[in-house]
């Protein structure tokens, strides 16, 4: 599926998080959420991106805002990622690929010439109305949060 344009409504989604809470996107309406698709639990791009959501947590928190990380990986590899870096937000488990795909970030990959399918790192920020309200592509890690965070308070 493509990526999903700003204004559009923000597809539904329900997922474990690496303490087996489940999270729908409906249990926050009338709220911004953000929600980052990331590779990988514990690579140094993934843990970076994190721990920036993780110590920024406070002034989204202020904002209202809830902030999921979104990988395939599975409950049990998000809760030792969450403890060995006191990860205190939800990070949910999409082993099927399922809502990467509905959000289109799982994508054709290349590394080293060798072809595969991943998540590619990109970032939704939903508004209260459900909507898409921003979309970052191809993240750059450093700063991310911050800019996310800037266009939270910003809504």
């Amino acid at each position: 599926m493509p990526l999903i344009d700003e204004g559009k409504k923000a597809p539904a989604f329900s997922l474990a998080d690496q303490d087996g809470k489940t999270h729908r996107l409906a249990d926050y309406a009338g709220r911004p959420v953000v929600i980052y698709f990331y590779p990988k639990d514990d690579t140094p791009g993934c843990t970076k991106e994190s721990c920036a959501f993780r110590d920024n947590l406070p002034k989204f928190k202020k904002s209202k805002a809830a902030i999921f990380g979104v990988s395939i990986l599975d409950e049990a590899s998000k809760k030792r990622f969450a403890d060995k870096f006191d990860l205190n937000f939800p990070l949910l488990a999409d082993p099927n690929h399922e809502v990467a795909d509905k959000y289109g970030v799982w994508q054709k990959k290349s590394l080293y010439g060798r072809q595969f399918m991943g998540i590619v790192r990109t970032t939704y920020l939903i508004g209260p109305d459900g909507k898409i309200a921003r979309r970052w592509d191809n993240v750059k890690v450093d700063g991310h949060a911050e800019d996310v965070l800037n266009a939270v308070q910003n809504l």
